[in-house]
């Protein structure tokens, strides 16, 4: 897009309006000659997870239903583009996987109710919250197994939020090596999109670019027995409909 580098500079710009000017001209290039980044790449963006918000994970786990939304952060460099590979960290072989549904903050967000709360969303995109089990185990804060670098993704693209009327009606689907692992339909989220952004930004601004993952199905692989943990030679897809496919090998640990 002119005089943009990328889609976080196009909305702080506030010009996400022009968007919907690309949608049937000629692309510039076949999906097979680029290399995806994350959907967000400025680092500056907060990225904030949200944990146990489908009831079927909430059991596999063995959590309670939270009365408020659990919240916890990525940072960007834990996140790659679609059809880069994840690292399966050396410190650890419970790496797993988490398919959710990634909403993009397109306008700044602060003491948002309800019903305004959509009108903040610029899009959505598919989002692997790849988790190292042990280490997100290691205390109640969930932080260090969720930002190994390169454990987790986001993309491929963003769909814009008219191209999704009703975003509590997708189904996210999660594949490894081609076989089904995860399947829901989003509105079975505890907390839906409209009343995560209301509670987020009481105790914080929501700006442009900002990302917030909505949390992860029943399926993963430590809610299984024995576990089943992503190894090198893996591929994990995350699927939504209406949104597309995020896809990434597993590649051998990270010795750095």
């Amino acid at each position: 897009i002119a005089a943009a580098n990328d889609l976080f500079e196009l909305m702080q710009a506030g010009r996400l309006d022009e968007l919907g000017g690309y949608a049937s001209a000629d692309p510039d290039y076949r999906l097979d000659e680029v290399r995806f980044l994350p959907v967000i790449a400025n680092p500056a963006a907060k990225i904030l997870c949200i944990g146990i918000n489908y009831r079927p994970h909430m059991l596999e786990m063995g959590r309670q239903p939270p009365s408020r939304p659990v919240v916890f952060v990525r940072f960007g460099s834990s996140l790659v583009g679609h059809g880069e590979p994840l690292i399966r960290p050396a410190a650890s072989e419970q790496f797993d996987f988490e398919g959710e549904l990634a909403v993009i903050i397109g306008k700044r967000a602060r003491q948002v109710s309800i019903d305004a709360a959509l009108d903040h969303v610029a899009g959505f995109a598919c989002f692997n919250d790849g988790s190292v089990r042990d280490f997100q185990r290691h205390s109640g804060q969930f932080t260090p197994g969720k930002n190994f670098v390169a454990s987790g993704s986001l993309g491929p693209w963003m769909t814009t939020r008219d191209e999704i009327p009703d975003p509590a009606a997708l189904q996210l689907t999660t594949r490894l090596n081609g076989e089904v692992v995860q399947q829901e339909s989003t509105g079975e989220l505890l907390f839906g999109i409209a009343e995560l952004i209301e509670y987020i930004t009481i105790w914080t601004e929501l700006m442009p670019g900002d990302v917030i993952a909505t949390g992860t199905p029943g399926g993963v692989g430590a809610g299984r027995t024995p576990p089943l943990w992503m190894k090198p030679g893996d591929e994990i897809e995350v699927e939504i409909s209406g949104i597309g496919s995020l896809r990434n090998d597993v590649r051998e640990p990270d010795a750095s």
